[in-house]
């Protein structure tokens, strides 16, 4: 099958078939910006430990992620304020406490993996 759009056709390849691999690997450009997005609330050490942390032990409220992680507050809740944009956290109101949870199932393999690999070099969980 031969992928490579119109746009790039004339361009010289030395392996053809991996090019067109390589292309349906990548997959829709709007899928990879869906994920290239995901990832990139990960890449910030402060939303990654807030997630760690709402991925294994459960909902938990601002006051009590700001001391399992370690950040203030303030830190906390616009960390949260943007996850919760983002669709990947969701608070629920018990009087005047909010408890916040992971609710992006498609991030809970990343964050095992994550977790995993706690005791290893980087990367090592990944390859």
């Amino acid at each position: 099958m031969h992928l490579v759009p119109a746009d790039r056709a004339g361009h010289r390849t030395i392996d053809g078939h991996r090019v067109c691999e390589a292309i349906a690997a990548i997959g829709d450009p709007a899928h990879v910006r869906t994920w290239a997005e995901r990832f990139s609330l990960l890449a910030d050490p402060g939303r990654l430990a807030l997630l760690l942390a709402l991925h294994r032990a459960g909902p938990l409220a601002v006051s009590d992620l700001a001391v399992a992680t370690g950040m203030r507050d303030p830190a906390v809740s616009q960390a949260l304020r943007l996850l919760r944009t983002a669709g990947v956290v969701t608070g629920d109101k018990d009087g005047r406490v909010v408890r916040y949870q992971l609710v992006d199932e498609s991030l809970r393999p990343l964050l095992d993996a994550c977790a995993a690999a706690e005791h290893h070099e980087p990367g090592a969980a990944f390859g």
